[in-house]
């Protein structure tokens, strides 16, 4: 689901920072000023209500119970009553909006942050750890959820109560309310050094947070237990993680404590001045001051104490926004990363395609500093043809076959299909039209029903069937226990290199694209399971525009024609037997091919 605003933000060039990052908070909550309006009237009715408690209470003190009037003491007591009734009311429906409002903050960054990734190259996850990435997700957003869901609220409400508790002790006594405000210039300062200080922290700490999230994804997954298991490095990875789970305690506890000192002083002095305010006016009296009635001090000091915790609360969310802006910049470091495949604002719609593919003198380099990967290829493959490509490690086999689909986009050149340059295409028609099947087969931890119907929703169970007989794999399902109910696995690890990249080839037929590319997707399997894949790859490949990756020259010998590359550049082109004619690079790999013995 995508969220109904954009939180991507381009900053304007030399503004402060801080007050940057704090307005582009305050963006977050704007669709839900609506809500945000009622929670702000909940608020100023809560604060008028209980400011108005010690009033009722002076009243009860100087004129009710002096004067014996009670039917006036009645009447105070029952409306100090509704006071703390409708206090509560209001505090139980405030929280109630304000949780929601926090949680719908929460979906749209999760979802903005999930739905930027989605849109970022396939370059973007090679440099990136996957551990990283969920953290951000996970463990930065999550720790936000006290600031989203709450902290705004809390700053309104007590901002409020702390402006109206204010204004109520001036009007009993400005002498007594100057006595209690002495020390809040200092205190707000106190708070700030507390709250620059966690922030800090915060930062390493999340960032070690994203460290361990990596560790842990990486030497906790199937393959990363293989590995250490048989690399005898299980218990070494265990002391890693310890060290980085000790560096993390530090960070835990530093967090914690930072400031902590100096925000009990706050509280030990706040606690301290009902008695301060009670030895002012009893001293007041005493060298003949202005008279100030009993009634009037005992509601002084309770609008005092009402004012001591909404002051400390404040401070204290202070500290807390402090800490958060740590994990909002991560976020917003997320959500502005740059999308390097885009739509074009009027994309091209295919309903039919026919699948000519077409290279034009492409180029393509990862970034500036580098050489280019891909230089000056130019090669047409018809609607329905076949097209190998075929080098060494390194010459830009892959990166050319991902072109097609836009996991890469060119630097240089265009690649079209049907003549239309594929940056032109919108997503739909690309994903509709070229299919990928590569050496690293990627299946979910579901079942084997649920990893094919990921190619087509709705799929019925005879598609599926049909689409794993024409793969080679239905026969193997269905002899499982529970047949195409059986879970995979983590990344399949329940099933055989074959079988697997058997499982993808049938996911592709389900989607039907009349573009394929083949990337390497027999090279990691032993001659007999090759075989056996090779027959649902030619099934897979009937009709369809077809361009092979290929580290074996026996799969590629009966195509259309054949390019080999050289560090980037087209080499030779033509058919197999062309080609061996010319005896030159592909004529040199097939002799290689021919002396290495098969040893699996």
């Amino acid at each position: 689901m995508k969220p109904d605003h954009d939180l991507s933000w381009t900053p304007p060039a030399g503004a402060q920072e801080q007050p940057r990052q704090v307005r582009r908070i305050l963006r977050l909550f704007r669709p839900y000023r609506g809500r945000l309006a009622v929670v702000g009237a909940l608020v100023g009715a809560a604060s008028l209500v209980s400011v108005a408690t010690p009033f009722l209470l002076r009243e009860i003190l100087d004129v009710a119970i002096p004067q014996g009037r009670t039917g006036l003491l009645s009447l105070l007591a029952l409306g100090m009553i509704l006071g703390a009734v409708l206090t509560s009311v209001f505090g139980v429906l405030q929280t109630l909006i304000s949780t929601t409002v926090g949680q719908r903050v929460m979906h749209d960054l999760r979802t903005a942050v999930y739905g930027r990734l989605q849109r970022m190259s396939l370059a973007f996850f090679t440099r990136t750890r996957t551990g990283e990435v969920q953290s951000r997700i996970a463990n930065d957003i999550g720790g936000m959820q006290a600031t989203v869901t709450s902290t705004a609220t809390s700053l309104v409400s007590n901002a409020t109560s702390v402006v109206a508790t204010i204004v109520a002790m001036i009007a009993l006594d400005w002498r007594l309310t100057v006595v209690s405000l002495l020390l809040l210039p200092v205190f707000v300062w106190i708070s700030r050094r507390v709250g620059n200080e966690r922030k800090k922290i915060t930062t390493q700490r999340q960032k070690q947070m994203a460290a361990m999230a990596a560790t842990v994804t990486e030497s906790l997954s199937v393959s990363g237990i293989l590995l250490g298991r048989t690399m005898g490095r299980s218990d070494s990875l265990t002391r890693s993680f310890a060290d980085e789970s000790e560096q993390l305690v530090d960070l835990e506890v530093r967090s914690n404590m930072a400031g902590r000192w100096r925000m009990a002083v706050i509280t030990v002095v706040m606690a301290a001045l009902p008695a301060v305010i009670y030895w002012a006016a009893g001293m007041a009296l005493k060298l003949g001051g202005p008279d100030v009635s009993i009634g009037t001090i005992v509601a002084f000091v309770t609008l005092q104490q009402g004012l001591f915790r909404p002051a400390v609360s404040l401070l204290s969310t202070g500290v807390q926004i402090q800490t958060s802006l740590a994990l909002f910049q991560r976020i917003f470091e997320y959500l502005d990363l740059p999308v390097d495949i885009t739509e074009r604002e009027n994309p091209v719609h295919l309903d039919q395609i026919k699948g000519e593919v077409r290279f034009e003198n492409v180029e393509f380099r990862y970034d500036d500093k580098g050489g280019p990967v891909l230089d000056g290829i130019d090669i047409t493959v018809p609607a329905g043809g076949s097209l190998a490509v075929v080098g060494p490690t390194g010459a830009g086999k892959s990166t050319l076959g991902y072109l097609v689909p836009r996991l890469y986009d060119v630097t240089g050149g265009r690649v079209t299909l049907d003549g239309v340059d594929v940056r032109d295409l919108d997503f739909d028609t690309l994903a509709r039209a070229v299919g990928v099947v590569s050496q690293e087969t990627y299946l979910f931890h579901a079942s084997v029903a649920d990893n094919l119907r990921f190619a087509k929703p709705d799929a019925t169970d005879e598609e599926l069937a049909e689409a794993a007989k024409a793969a080679q794999i239905h026969d193997h399902i269905a002899a499982l226990p529970d047949g195409y109910d059986t879970v995979v696995g983590e990344r399949g690890h329940r099933f055989s290199g074959g079988e697997k990249q058997r499982l993808a080839i049938a996911r592709t037929i389900l989607r039907d694209p009349p573009v394929l590319i083949l990337d390497e997707a027999t090279s990691a399997l032993d001659t007999r399971t090759e075989a056996a894949v090779q027959q649902a790859v030619d099934a897979l490949s009937a009709d369809r525009t077809t361009i092979t990756i290929a580290h074996r020259l026996s799969t590629v010998r009966d195509a259309d024609q054949i390019a080999v590359l050289a560090s980037g550049r087209l080499a030779e082109r033509g058919t197999h037997e062309e080609l061996l004619e010319r005896d030159g690079r592909y004529a040199a790999l097939v002799r290689r091919d021919a002396r290495q013995v098969p040893t699996r």
